[in-house]
């Protein structure tokens, strides 16, 4: 009784507020874009909308919900997940979404962002075949990708002899990038695929001796989940998170931007299935785990060629043939690049064993495993590079944990190398209040920690030669304004590259948002780093100076309609380095329109920067699963126009024209990629079919 008046009173209270609590449709694309702030281009963002397309058509069932369920939407803290499940304990399982206001801390804000991934709905005990499943499943897609440059590139002309009387080095291939997707996946049940990749300049060919089948890049998996006790099984091309991604770091990591809460602490997702086209970062062969009650074991092997560049020198190593450097950009245009196509095989093999206790609330793991190449690796000596990996086997041996007590979520991993080098992390996420909330995260990598697939919380692009602290902050002082605040103190013992010395720095950000409607959202934003690099030289000494740089973003977003919304945005910055100040700025502005079966995005921008180091990086609506964060650098204007079509239900069709031009060049773009004008198009186009 108690329960069907505290249900009747929410829905009461949700109609008169006008609070729109329904699961809706949308475009996840969008959707990923409200939630995080894209500012960072080394980000792969297609692992996070995959894992909200999975999500959006197989939801969360909140009444069967885990904490690591919840953990993974990156937009609940620990109070609003510990109040969920105080609730659930007290009032038993959920009968109606609209109850989701009656959770302490659940704000309509909060249960518009979760709502179109969670659900009610128990899943019935599926009695169908694995095909009959497949045939019938709601995310079932093909996708074929077309993109060129309009303007014709130097690395397409013909070529010209140099100073030798030998011709200069062209792309072998023609302009158009080519990428066709299959994929047919549920969640927590299947997940089936194959994804193929040209790249502009690249040849289709087929050449056993260079591995080349028709298309340069060829990805498959196929995998399977929950069959009795076996949790998870892939054959192919995957993935491995575990722990805080010391060791095996896989999938979205935001890391450090304006959301300074959720997004610090990784989550033990275990094994996933690798279908995006980046051609480095992932394991191709074979991964289960299988469940032993409250513990999991995963097993894992991998044999996998690796693009590298091999050299022949004995002067200065041990080995008459070794690698110099493995190469991630998975081009194979040029003479050059396609004689650095697999030339090394990469093979890991490993275990990780994870307890959860009943309740959820405490989690600890031990990973072990090893990674060999049939050709030793061995970087040209230098000052900075010294205690980096040398031969051709390393090993790991990691240990992480996490604990939930009340509205505190500690977590932490510790992991050593082959070299003896220790790498640890941990930290705590806290709910002080309602209004106010902390997260703490230390970090140590020592210089001769070497971790080959390891991606956790850090400055540097690897976890290697760092120690920090990080220390961040949301406070809602009232419903409509909220602060995000983070302090990052980093330092590295070491040398690095174009840092000739031990050197550090700090980081800060500060954001206000104001919400005063729903259709309306308002934030400023103030970020400052502070980093040595090299100065200049005397002797035998290298210079160490501070290069301070500011960055200042204003913006606003409102949705007028249904039809129409906009965003528009100022953003500048200025470096200052060596009594030398520099700046840049640019001015944006979206418009954007949804007529149901057709959509259409556009910006005009203009920016203006005195150097490299005041370039303006602004995301851009792009095609589904195609990112688009460039830098506006130099003087000039940025425009695209980006067009959506649904014709059927089944049939998706996107377009969309891009346009720089730049005012301070007769060129644009350098080396290969040079044009011989001041400004390039480029041109996307792009089908899905849904079975």
């Amino acid at each position: 009784m108690k329960k069907a008046v505290i249900i009747l009173l929410v829905s009461f209270i949700c109609l008169q507020a006008n609070a729109q609590v329904q699961r809706p449709e949308i475009d996840v694309q969008s959707f990923a874009e409200e939630i995080f702030e894209f500012q960072d281009e080394d980000i792969n963002y297609e692992d996070l909308y995959e894992s909200l397309l999975l999500l959006y058509t197989n939801p969360i069932n909140l009444n069967s919900a885990t904490r690591d369920d919840l953990i993974s939407l990156y937009a609940l803290e620990p109070i609003q997940i510990e109040n969920f499940f105080d609730y659930k304990e007290s009032n038993g399982p959920l009968l109606s979404i609209y109850e989701l206001q009656a959770v302490p801390g659940f704000d309509v804000t909060t249960i518009q962002k979760i709502l179109p991934f969670v659900s009610l709905e128990e899943r019935p005990s599926d009695t169908r075949s694995l095909w009959q499943r497949i045939k019938e499943e709601e995310n079932n897609y093909l996708l074929y990708r077309m993109e060129r440059t309009l303007e014709k590139q130097k690395g397409y002309s013909e070529p010209e002899l140099n100073s030798s009387g030998e011709p200069e080095t062209r792309y072998n291939g023609g302009r158009n990038k080519h990428y066709l997707r299959y994929r047919v996946s549920r969640s927590k049940d299947f997940s089936f695929g194959f994804t193929m990749e040209k790249d502009a300049g690249e040849q289709f060919q087929f050449d056993k001796s260079s591995n080349t089948y028709g298309v340069d890049f060829l990805s498959f998996h196929a995998m399977l989940e929950n069959k009795g006790r076996l949790k998870s099984i892939v054959i192919g091309d995957y993935q491995l998170q575990f722990g805080q991604g010391l060791l095996l770091g896989a999938g979205f990591n935001p890391g450090k931007g304006s959301e300074t809460i959720t997004t610090i602490r990784r989550s033990s997702t275990g094994v996933r299935a690798y279908s995006s086209v980046l051609e480095t970062g992932f394991y191709r062969g074979i991964a289960a785990t299988y469940n032993l009650n409250s513990i999991d074991i995963t097993g894992f092997y991998s044999n996998h060629l690796q693009d590298a560049n091999i050299r022949n020198d004995s002067t200065f190593t041990e080995f008459d043939e070794f690698v110099s450097s493995i190469q991630g950009s998975g081009f194979h245009r040029t003479d050059s690049e396609i004689r650095n196509k697999d030339q090394v095989r990469e093979q890991a093999v490993g275990v990780n064993v994870t307890y959860r206790s009943p309740n959820r609330q405490f989690q600890s793991g031990i990973t072990f495993m090893n990674t060999a190449y049939d050709v030793a690796l061995f970087k040209t000596p230098n000052t900075y590079n010294q205690f980096e990996f040398q031969g051709r086997s390393n090993y790991n041996v990691g240990l992480f944990g996490n604990y939930v007590w009340q509205n505190l979520n500690f977590f932490g991993e510790t992991a050593i190398s082959k070299s003896g080098g220790i790498g640890s992390v941990g930290g705590v996420v806290a709910s002080l209040s309602s209004q106010l909330s902390m997260s703490v995260v230390l970090r140590n990598y020592q210089k001769d920690f070497h971790s080959f697939y390891g991606n956790a919380f850090g400055e540097g692009s690897r976890n290697i030669n760092e120690r920090g602290i990080y220390w961040g902050l949301k406070f809602a002082p009232i419903r409509r304004i909220i602060v995000t605040a983070y302090y990052d103190y980093f330092r590295f013992p070491w040398l690095r590259f174009g840092v000739e010395g031990p050197s550090e720095g700090n980081e800060y950000l500060i954001r206000a948002t104001y919400k005063p409607t729903r259709k309306l959202v308002l934030y400023g934003q103030l970020r400052k780093e502070t980093k040595e690099r090299n100065l200049l030289s005397e002797g035998n000494l290298q210079l160490l100076a501070e290069g301070v740089k500011y960055n200042y973003l204003l913006n606003l977003d409102y949705d007028a309609t249904k039809v129409f919304s906009m965003k528009s945005r100022l953003q500048w910055s200025s470096f200052e380095f060596d009594s030398e100040l520099t700046r840049g700025f640019a001015i944006i502005q979206d418009f954007n329109f949804d007529f149901g079966k057709i959509r259409l995005s556009t910006r005009f921008a203009l920016f203006d920067t005195d150097d490299f180091d005041n370039r303006q990086f602004a995301y851009e609506k792009d095609v589904l699963y195609a990112f688009s964060i460039p830098a506006y650098n130099g003087v000039g204007i940025r425009n695209y126009f980006l067009i959506q079509y649904k014709p059927t239900r089944k049939i998706t069709v996107w377009a969309r024209l891009a346009r720089s031009v730049r005012n301070d060049v007769d060129t644009f773009g350098s080396g290969l990629n040079e044009i011989n004008a001041d400004h390039r198009t480029d041109l996307k186009l792009q089908v899905r079919f849904m079975f």
